[in-house]
């Protein structure tokens, strides 16, 4: 293994227009917060994070300001030793963006450790690579006619993934949608659905009553992500398995959910969670509970996270950043994806996606 100091600490914001309205929450652009790491023996670690509808101003001078007090200029040090030196860091400041901060950081870090031991990050992760089941889950959203999630779903079942998710609202409308392309899928194929957060107690156990007919795989979540009460009510409840976690911070959030078995499955985003050192501890914790692990989008980073956290179940094709790297997600005949077998995480921006996207100052 060859480590050295960091040379170069680099935060910069990017602005990602979206072409049209996508996901359940409806957002149209992603600030992107991109951090290169560039160590004394020539090697280079790309990292990001995100924020999905404005405000990455503050995330991208946030990780600047951690660059250069705790990273630039400084010896390599493993990345979960450098997680641990930037989140101690945020004392009475909280979370909240100093863990978006740190996600882009993190990867960057990652990148560059598993590079310099010329090993892939499933591997630097102490894992051995494996294939992972894809759900698709990008073209649908919560108001969508049913023919049109009919296609939609047809489409990912012709590229060969083996479950769907589409999106609900929370009214009867969601019914007639799930019976549509429960009625079209092949007979393997299975369906989950994701409310984001958009219905009371009651609403939920309604919904996830109705769908128990169509034998709904998971229902994403159904309620706000801080009712933990509702949550565990619901869980031991509803008939079909409930997911949350994509907008929970950190193991200290999500760690009440996993003890109180109040979901089936977790599911952690990199940018919310603080990285990949953050959600190997959610992963290797709900591996504990016996809870299932479907981090939320970027399957061909996340595959590199199954193979050193066998909790990992499945991941998401919801391609909302994709477009901007020149190594989009390739899934096989199976469905399943596979990490890249370059060193690192394998990812790399699009050509010209810096001179497109960068926010000047």
């Amino acid at each position: 293994m060859t480590t050295g100091e960091i040379i170069k600490a680099t935060a910069e914001l990017w602005r990602y227009p979206l072409p049209g309205v996508t996901g359940g929450s409806g957002i149209t652009e992603v600030d992107v917060i991109a951090v290169s790491l560039e160590a004394s023996t020539g090697e280079t670690g790309m990292g990001f994070s995100y924020v999905l509808g404005g405000g990455g101003e503050t995330v991208a001078a946030t990780a600047a300001r951690m660059l250069e007090k705790f990273v630039g200029g400084m010896k390599q040090i493993p990345p979960p030793a450098l997680w641990q030196r930037l989140a101690g860091s945020l004392n009475r400041l909280g979370r909240g963006t100093g863990y978006v901060a740190i996600g882009a950081i993190d990867l960057a870090a990652w990148d560059l450790w598993a590079k310099c031991q010329e090993m892939t990050l499933a591997e630097a992760l102490g894992g051995v690579p494996r294939r992972v089941r894809v759900y698709g889950s990008g073209g649908f959203g919560p108001a969508q006619a049913p023919d049109d999630a009919v296609k939609q779903a047809l489409k990912y079942a012709d590229q060969g993934c083996t479950a769907v998710k589409l999106r609900f609202a929370g009214n009867a409308a969601d019914i007639d949608r799930l019976q549509a392309v429960a009625d079209a899928l092949p007979s393997d194929v299975a369906v989950m659905g994701d409310a984001n957060e958009k219905c009371d107690f009651v609403t939920a156990r309604w919904l996830a009553n109705a769908c128990a007919d169509y034998n709904l795989l998971w229902l994403e979540e159904p309620l706000p992500a801080q009712d933990i009460v509702g949550y565990a009510a619901l869980a031991a409840q509803s008939p079909v398995a409930i997911a949350t976690g994509e907008h929970h911070q950190g193991l200290v959030e999500l760690a009440p959910f996993l003890e109180a078995k109040s979901c089936a499955v977790v599911q952690p985003d990199l940018a919310m969670i603080g990285g990949i050192t953050e959600a190997m501890r959610v992963a290797t914790v709900a591996g504990h509970y016996g809870i299932g692990v479907a981090p939320h989008f970027l399957p061909a980073l996340f595959v590199h996270l199954a193979a050193a956290a066998p909790a990992v179940t499945w991941l998401e094709h919801f391609p909302l950043l994709e477009p901007i790297f020149d190594n989009p997600v390739d899934l096989d005949d199976d469905g399943y994806i596979s990490p890249s077998a370059e060193p690192g995480h394998g990812l790399r921006w699009a050509e010209e996606a810096r001179d497109k996207y960068l926010v000047e100052g």
